[in-house]
């Protein structure tokens, strides 16, 4: 699997992150409302959200969004790796402009993103602070099932317990995302490298 593909849908579109995207990812995410609830509350501040953006770039997953009808950078999600068990991957650090919150942008990029990760692992993961209920919330509008397991992360100083929600195969077939959207536009992989094979399923 390509870690950063391109993927187009019809409101936005997510291609790979680059060192260049730091002034224009910087703007939007040095919104403090956009933290606001979140475990990392203090990621609006920059020396907090260099250290965001230069991990980004070393996982080697990360996608940026565009809004397709300005063409404005909005906002920023990624493939991991690093959290997952065998046969998934994570979906996770997703974060959007104010201007598009509301259910329908970040529904298109997840499901965009799912599809693809489907193609080549059995699930998905997505780990959220227990304390974030606006993440939650969109974890359950999206389809994703709550697993038993948690995990601990530190946050802003502080260890907090994630939650950790899945969406699968069968799940994504039949679910929110899907059936909201139709099908799933073609993929531009580029040349990027594959994802290690240990992963797949």
């Amino acid at each position: 699997m390509m870690l950063q593909p391109t993927l187009h849908g019809p409101m936005v579109t997510l291609r790979p992150l680059a060192p260049e995207d730091w002034d224009t990812l910087y703007v939007v995410a040095s919104d403090p409302l956009i933290w606001a609830g979140h475990p990392a509350h203090d990621r609006w501040q920059e020396p907090v959200f260099r250290r965001f953006f230069t991990d980004a770039l070393e996982c080697g997953g990360a996608l940026v969004v565009t809004d397709r009808a300005t063409g404005a950078l909005i906002g920023s999600s990624r493939y991991d790796l690093r959290r997952a068990e065998p046969g998934e991957i994570e979906i996770g650090w997703t974060f959007l402009a104010r201007s598009h919150w509301g259910g329908a942008t970040n529904a298109e990029m997840k499901r965009l993103m799912v599809a693809h990760a489907l193609e080549h692992y059995r699930q998905i993961i997505f780990l959220v602070g227990e304390t974030n209920l606006r993440s939650q919330r969109a974890m359950e509008k999206i389809g994703g099932t709550l697993l038993e397991r948690t995990a601990m992360y530190e946050m802003a100083g502080k260890r907090m317990r994630h939650l950790i929600y899945a969406i699968d195969r069968a799940a994504f077939a039949c679910g929110p995302l899907q059936l909201a959207g139709g099908p799933v536009p073609a993929v531009d992989t580029g040349d990027l490298p594959p994802a290690p094979a240990g992963g797949r399923s």
